[in-house]
């Protein structure tokens, strides 16, 4: 995103009653992160290659992420050409001390 983007009106959007009033523009929509996370599964397949993926979580903040991310790359896995075995885990982790 440039320096200059203006964003997106937040009247757009269906804004849940609770940000309403903290929110002034929406500069990335939900479906552009939706698609960005499939191609990033999709860039991830092709370099993994046949290699093992072992996929490792920080919990708490980026547990959603990490479900989309594996949803598609699951999707992949069993629609695609080839099959790539995965391990998932969590980690959690104390932040700025």
């Amino acid at each position: 995103i440039r320096d200059e983007e203006s964003g997106y009106n937040k009247n757009l959007f269906c804004i849940p009653k609770h940000y309403e009033e903290d929110l002034e523009r929406v500069f990335i929509p939900h479906g552009l992160i939706l698609d960005r996370t499939e191609r990033l599964a999709r860039d991830i397949m092709q370099d993994m290659g046949s290699h093992h993926i072992v996929a490792l979580c920080v919990l708490k903040g980026g547990y959603k992420f990490f479900a989309d991310l594996l949803d598609h790359i699951k999707a992949l896995n069993q629609n695609g050409d080839k099959s790539v075995p995965i391990t998932v885990d969590f980690v959690r982790i104390k932040s700025y001390c």
